[in-house]
């Protein structure tokens, strides 16, 4: 697992210094006096693909950005602990004679001085208000587009999978659209395919007889070769704050790996081969989801129906059933019927595709810095 984003903030004892020299102010035009003050936010560029806000706010900086990409040409690995990005991002601050961010002792409430909002909570360390957690799996060369069709027919928690009209993104949103929730935003793509356009800049910024070049084509073709998909999950502040995961130093990491799992088991549920009506019962008994040969026929008889796109009545408590038990072996009526997402590939270990973790290849160019985080 690997941290592809981080947005974290800190407040000091004391007023930060103002980057850029700019403020924006809101002057009452009647009185001429200010009513606010606003500073942009400062943009760090320490590689052509990517850079890092910073925006100090009176006694509170705040960082965004995705610290596994600064200074290099691609993320496709990156760091694994929050404490590793956080020397990335301080790394950053130092050169702006800022304040590091540090961890949390304590959490206090408020008491409404110098115009603070009495009753909100506030550390002595750092607040995270946005994670990605990401890991890469191997389906095998030419499976990327089959595993993403078969999971994006898979729904995770309330969340329903949408794929995309080119077969390579499928994300998981409540109304199965492409926009996010307020806590979770998760999502599965052809890592390949996202490296073309990266490939395309690096062309126009060193020419295609540059080292630079030939080494994001040679990390490419390890993606297609591997087949390569991207699992990303966006945890949000509200979710964070919720969970008790947003003051870093007051929770143990672990519990990300454990809320990644989750969402990396998306596929278990992947059993049938065919959408076969009697292939459905066959499942449904061999699983021990259905007692009866009679249940299994009569189960598999309404996701027949399903698939030839009949109006289910959910008031019922049978259909209900019927769900519950289509459910186990990945198949989910409350979804609208689409035949196209399943396909005759499914993802165990003993079917036609393999999943499999990835192993760093040996001339993958790490980043720099990353000795000094670990």
């Amino acid at each position: 697992m690997f941290i592809d984003w981080l947005s974290i903030s800190q407040e000091h004892p004391h007023d930060l210094p103002n980057l850029g020299g700019k403020k924006f102010l809101t002057i009452d035009e009647a009185t001429g006096d200010v009513i606010s003050s606003k500073r942009p936010k400062h943009k760090h560029r320490e590689s052509f693909s990517t850079s890092i806000d910073i925006h100090i706010s009176g006694r509170r900086i705040r960082v965004d950005g995705n610290p596994s990409r600064v200074g290099r040409l691609d993320n496709l690995f990156g760091f694994s602990t929050i404490e590793q990005c956080v020397v990335v991002f301080n790394k950053i601050l130092s050169q702006y004679g800022l304040p590091p961010f540090t961890k949390c002792t304590e959490v206090l409430l408020r008491d409404g001085v110098s115009g603070a909002k009495a009753g909100d909570l506030v550390a002595d360390g750092a607040v995270i208000h946005r994670i990605d957690l990401t890991t890469n799996i191997s389906v095998g060369k030419g499976n990327v587009r089959p595993y993403l069709r078969a999971v994006s027919s898979q729904r995770i928690g309330h969340s329903i999978g949408f794929l995309y009209p080119n077969g390579r993104t499928v994300v998981w949103t409540p109304d199965g659209g492409g926009s996010g929730g307020r806590l979770q935003y998760r999502k599965a793509y052809d890592k390949a395919a996202e490296l073309i356009k990266l490939l395309r800049r690096i062309k126009r910024q060193f020419g295609e007889d540059s080292d630079e070049y030939r080494y994001v084509v040679k990390v490419r073709e390890y993606c297609l070769s591997e087949g390569i998909v991207r699992m990303e999950q966006e945890l949000k502040s509200e979710y964070l704050k919720r969970e008790g995961l947003a003051y870093w130093g007051l929770f143990k990491e672990a519990r990300f790996i454990d809320i990644h799992n989750q969402f990396l088991a998306l596929d278990e549920n992947l059993q049938v081969t065919a959408l076969d009506i009697m292939t459905i019962a066959d499942q449904l008994i061999e699983g021990g989801y259905c007692k009866s040969r009679q249940a299994a026929n009569a189960t598999a008889a309404c996701a027949h129906q399903w698939m030839a796109g009949h109006e289910l009545d959910f008031k019922k408590s049978q259909t209900k059933i019927y769900a519950a038990r289509l459910k186990h072996i990945g198949i989910f009526i409350r979804n609208s019927s689409d035949t196209t997402r399943f396909s005759p590939v499914v993802v165990r270990e003993s079917r036609e595709i393999v999943k499999s973790s990835v192993v760093i290849p040996s001339w993958y160019r790490r980043p720099n810095h990353l000795q000094i985080a670990a």
